[in-house]
């Protein structure tokens, strides 16, 4: 019989993974808003977001609720990694009627006490009377909780029936109970039970502790999840506490088939049947009672106290935990176990002392082996969803079990790591959680909340209002204006530049055309196929070697008809004729569908006699040159106008062309009459804005932050293309880097230390901003990012920088926005229209891989322009495709 008793008590390796995976499974039903409410394992988000960094100072009152007691400390911490924090407290009796009276009857008797305790302890060292006094407030039931300060009493426990308190705020009920003590200094800033106070005590000595273990006469964890994953809470990003309430697990029947008879026999006696199952097989208040009933059912089997009188063990609570303490410790024979059973009034014999400690020793041992399982679960929970091989992290301790029990740690560790090889745990023991852990809530939800200032000052000239970002468009929309108007047009910063493009396609272009890409050091050729069936496409690309690019103008174009020869050739198609659109990236003045002036080389190309030149008629002067007769040049566009072209085939109203990459620019279809540039009134034509320069009169000054104008300052061009500088992807990696550099000097990142690297000018890349931004990235990666720019990042630290790539490329989608927004809106005021349909082309590397850029982009824009219904279209090919259907639409025109 003792062998099957000792057998039920112990659980095998297997059923103890199966058991973690259902915890594992049951977490994730709490954490996830759908099926929050069926979990048993509750998972309530704590609103704490971080852990002591040993910086904080002040003073801080901790006011505590305990069974029948009120306990209030005042603690001192002085900055210096919280190893010696100065504590004075004193401990309140609560009268007996007051648990089961008026919830407000409590509450005033709480803030008396904070009163009285303030008036015997506060002294001219404790700061001045106008000095304000954080209180951090202890409250060990079930809350809903909403913020730091905010949360609900779901139901009482322990004892308290107060009236007119559940579903109410408790810490507006303390808050207010306090107020009338007159203690106007005394804010609460924070709520939160003991187990998150463990967390906390173990954090302070430079060690960041992520999940803290009560077993005690209940028992109870929290970690440190991530912050995404938490459903039922708002926040998003890093990561937030969570409080288990682990002892409901099992309520769903999941543990039936290990609970013994002696468990099920502690459950019916217990004031809460079928609840806290977990916590009955493990809480120090149910341990006692779990041997009792073991023994009087041995007894009953004749195998332990034969011939014995046992009434006393009938007797409901008369078998304690610090019995079975002394028991299970005892290692010096049955001495100990004999004096204990006697005390008890029991008369064992040296056989039932020894079987009445193996029962002991296994209840214990199955307590400490749980408790390991619950641990273990969350362990590989948070190495799964860190997204590590392997996990190192610190647990804070507490409680009469951890304390009593000799064998506890040993158990905890040596089961966890069986269960968990991957995860690596370093037990801490807690001092006072309850009350030292409190102050450690308050005072870093007070430094979080001082930096959070600091970060949104550093911030906030980023940050656009609605307003802001109306001025941009109405600013925008006036100098298209002065860009379309003949006498105006040489001073505005939006050039305006007509295109000769008249028509965009409409589905019925037919045949073969050639397209030209230039505008670096590669070009290619290509020949494009439009038939019923769609569009298909051939290309090659070329090398323009440097001697070319900087030598003649006859040699370059000469060059590129040699590859256009080849090209033909390889493709079987000298003897054909082809209408060829050529996209020239370099700045011109159109003066014609197929008469561009070069204003000026950029890009490395210096080529001599080029520039004032017409380029399309130096390309047809090099095919005469070279006798080649097939060469058709029906069009010189530019990448942005191509963009719109290649999305027209598919979709007729795409009727506009942006590029949001290295540059920005954009392009619209506007009517003729309202080009002053250019002669006739009837029909559109295509207008290339150039929009890059937006803001190179001045205009927009007043959203230049102290940041753009750093950036601005060290570009080859300062002064210009000034909106561009918002915006594309060449300049918005060099603005974070900016605000990394002020955030580090107001010691809001990397300890105040930048690295050399991070002094370095462009050294982080725009494309970093879209790895970081990617949700529920690891921040792990963004780790990785800051390595190698050799910082040594926080935690909190990869947070902040993932709040400063939004915050940068936010900004740069919302002006984009306005951009749009005017030209959309000047469409719909042209066309006479109440609601505008049209569609966008959009091409560019920021647009097409940021994660976010076009979902921001796109809502601000619906916000700007209500009256217009946008579609975007990601452009394949703008400047191959496109020029080759700018041909296509040229010819069929003629």
């Amino acid at each position: 019989q003792i062998q099957r008793a000792l057998r039920s008590l112990c659980i095998p390796l297997e059923r103890l993974h199966i058991m973690k995976g259902h915890m594992i499974q049951d977490m994730c039903k709490g954490l996830s808003r759908q099926t929050h409410a069926q979990a048993k394992v509750r998972m309530l988000p704590t609103y704490l977001c971080s852990t002591p960094n040993g910086t904080e100072k002040g003073n801080f009152l901790v006011v505590e609720l305990c069974q029948n007691q009120v306990r209030t400390l005042l603690v001192t911490l002085f900055g210096d990694g919280n190893v010696s924090p100065q504590i004075v407290y004193k401990i309140f009796d609560l009268p007996d009627d007051i648990t089961h009276g008026e919830g407000e009857a409590l509450f005033d008797f709480i803030a008396q006490c904070v009163s009285q305790f303030l008036a015997e302890t506060t002294s001219p060292d404790t700061g001045s009377s106008e000095e304000r006094l954080p209180l951090g407030f202890v409250f060990p039931f079930t809350c809903k909780q909403t913020q730091l300060d905010k949360a609900e009493l779901i139901s009482w426990s322990k004892g308290f029936s107060c009236s007119g308190v559940v579903g109410k705020d408790v810490v507006q009920m303390l808050q207010s109970a306090i107020n009338k003590q007159e203690l106007s200094r005394v804010d609460v800033v924070a709520l939160m039970n003991d187990t998150v106070g463990t967390l906390m005590t173990c954090s302070t000595e430079g060690r960041p502790c992520e999940i803290a273990v009560v077993a005690d006469k209940g028992s109870n964890c929290c970690f440190m999840a991530e912050a995404y994953l938490v459903e039922t809470a708002e926040e998003t990003s890093g990561r937030m506490c969570v409080n288990t309430e682990w002892g409901c697990f099992g309520d769903d029947g999941t543990l039936n088939d290990i609970f013994t008879p002696y468990d099920v026999s502690v459950d019916e006696e217990s004031c809460n049947p079928g609840k806290k199952r977990f916590e009955k097989l493990v809480g120090t208040l149910y341990l006692g009672e779990i041997v009792r009933h073991a023994l009087i059912a041995l007894a009953a089997e004749k195998a332990i106290f034969t011939g014995i009188d046992i009434a006393v063990l009938k007797e409901k609570g008369v078998f304690t935990i610090q019995h079975v303490l002394d028991i299970s410790n005892n290692e010096d024979g049955t001495t100990v176990v004999k004096r204990v059973l006697e005390v008890l009034g029991l008369q064992p014999n040296e056989r039932d002392c020894g079987r009445v400690q193996q029962i002991c020793r296994a209840v214990m041992g199955r307590a400490a082996t749980l408790h390991a399982v619950g641990l273990s679960a969350i362990l590989s929970y948070m190495c799964q969803t860190r997204d590590l091989e392997s996990l190192m992290v610190n647990v804070g301790v507490e409680g009469e079990l951890y304390t009593g029990y000799n064998r506890f740690e040993e158990i905890l560790q040596s089961v966890s790591r069986l269960l968990s090889p991957e995860c690596m745990a370093t037990l801490l023991p807690s001092r006072d959680g309850s009350g030292r852990g409190a102050a450690m809530v308050t005072a870093v939800a007070l430094r979080l909340a001082a930096q959070r200032r600091m970060v949104n000052e550093v911030l906030g000239p980023l940050r656009l209002t609605r307003a802001d970002l109306e001025k941009v468009q109405a600013l925008m929309r006036q100098e298209m204006e002065r860009g379309l108007g003949k006498s105006t047009n040489a001073t505005a910063s939006v050039r305006m530049l007509p295109t000769y493009v008249t028509h965009t396609p409409d589905g019925t272009e037919r045949g073969d055309f050639l397209a030209l890409d230039l505008g670096g050091t590669n070009f290619r050729v290509l020949v494009v196929r439009v038939t019923e069936q769609g569009i298909s496409m051939a290309s090659e690309i070329y090398v323009i070697p440097v001697a070319i690019m900087q030598g003649t103008g006859e040699k370059l174009f000469d060059h590129i008809i040699d590859c256009i020869i080849d090209f033909q050739k390889k493709q079987n198609m000298m003897t054909q004729k082809l209408p060829l659109g050529f996209t020239f990236s370099f700045p011109c003045q159109q003066v014609g569908l197929d008469k561009a002036l070069l204003l000026t080389w950029t890009k490395g190309f210096t080529a001599s006699g080029c520039v004032g030149q017409d380029v399309v008629q130096l390309l047809r002067d090099a095919a005469r040159r070279k006798q080649h007769t097939g060469l058709q040049v029906v069009a010189l566009l530019n990448d942005t106008v191509g963009t719109m072209m290649s999305c027209g085939y598919d979709d007729p109203k795409c009727e506009i062309g942006l590029i949001v990459g290295t540059g920005t620019n954009a392009c619209y279809m506007e009517e003729m009459k309202n080009v002053g540039t250019v002669e006739g009134d009837e029909g559109r034509m295509c207008i290339n804005m150039e929009w890059g320069a937006f803001g190179d009169n001045g205009c927009l000054d007043h959203i230049f932050t102290h940041f753009d104008r750093v950036v601005d300052e060290t570009t080859i061009n300062p002064g210009k293309q000034r909106f561009e500088k918002l915006i594309s992807g060449m300049y918005l990696g060099e603005i974070v880097r900016q605000i990394l550099l002020v955030m580090t000097e107001k010691q809001l990142m990397f300890q105040g230390k930048p690295s050399p690297k991070l002094l370095t000018r462009n050294i982080f890349q725009t494309k970093f901003l879209s790895s970081i931004e990617v949700n529920g990235l690891a921040l792990r990666q963004i780790r990785t990012i800051l390595n190698e720019l050799d910082l040594e990042a926080s935690f909190e630290d990869s947070l902040l920088l993932r709040e400063v790539c939004q915050t940068v490329s936010l900004r740069a989608a919302q002006l984009c926005a306005a951009g749009l927004a005017a030209v959309v809106e000047k469409m719909r005021e042209n066309r006479g229209l109440d609601q505008l349909s049209v569609s966008v082309g959009v091409d560019g590397t920021l647009y097409k891989l940021h994660p976010c850029f076009s979902k921001n982009l796109q809502k601000t824009l619906k916000d700007l322009a209500p009256n217009c219904d946008v579609a975007f279209h990601l452009s394949e090919d703008g400047s191959g495709k496109g020029a080759a259907l700018v041909a296509a639409v040229a010819s069929r025109a003629a």
